[in-house]
């Protein structure tokens, strides 16, 4: 699945982004900052990532490059056209790709780079898991167990 190389940023300040696994085994590079990015709530994605729903944003095919891994890359045709890809070692969904599209889908939760964007909508509300609610507020943690009162 060789994608493009990097594309070149001739002079121009562009955001470098990088992403990686979970065993580290695999990462990449893409020259450009996200576009939109989104909550997907559709049943592919939910039983996918194992969650509620998956954080993704698109970046240009030709601006998106791996830089180590890519023989540990497994691709599964999910839907007519569209491959997700993920570390064979760890099981880490990093990007899917569409037939024909000049742009690559980022798995957010594989991004290492610290980004100012944020969400900015939810899709396939309609295929949504019935036990999570977008609007409801819940306490925040900071780490895996309630802290210390």
């Amino acid at each position: 699945m060789g994608f493009a190389p990097l594309y070149p940023s001739y002079g121009m300040e562009t955001l470098m982004l990088t992403g990686s696994c979970l065993c580290g085994g695999v990462a990449y590079q893409v020259d450009a900052s996200p576009s939109m990015i989104v909550h997907c709530h559709c049943q592919t994605c939910r039983k996918t990532h194992g969650s509620a729903f998956s954080t993704v944003t698109n970046v240009p095919r030709d601006r998106f490059r791996w830089t180590r891994g890519e023989e540990l890359l497994r691709g599964f045709e999910s839907s007519p056209g569209k491959t997700r890809y993920f570390c064979s070692q760890c099981g880490s969904h990093i990007v899917a790709a569409r037939d024909g599209k000049d742009t690559v889908l980022l798995r957010m939760g594989c991004l290492d780079t610290p980004i100012e964007e944020r969400p900015e909508v939810h899709i396939w509300r309609s295929d949504a898991a019935n036990w999570y609610d977008p609007k409801a507020e819940l306490p925040e943690w900071a780490e895996g167990t309630a802290p210390k009162t």
